[in-house]
């Protein structure tokens, strides 16, 4: 299992446009993916999870990642978190 800690960097944090390209992303692995945020945890391939975790900007999310392609899967998260979700400022 991987565990790695990212922090929203765009503006709106995970609203709905952005969970559902982080979902998206999540579900081209085969790996589980959860979020944590608070002690709260998240299946990184539910719509319904991710937005349940009210992320702002600036919020710290601890991924776990676990399964046969999971660095190539955390990898694609991480880049998707630093990019903002590709939205524009």
């Amino acid at each position: 299992m991987i565990e790695k800690k990212l922090v929203l960097k765009n503006k709106l944090g995970l609203h709905a446009r952005a969970a559902a390209k982080l979902v998206q992303v999540a579900e081209q692995f085969k790996s589980d993916v959860k979020i944590v945020k608070d002690n709260v945890e998240a299946d990184g391939k539910s719509i319904l999870g991710v937005l349940l975790l009210a992320a702002p900007i600036g919020t710290e999310l601890i991924f776990q990642v676990s399964g046969e392609d999971e660095e190539d899967a955390i990898k694609a998260i991480e880049n998707l978190i630093e990019d903002k979700f590709g939205e524009e400022e």
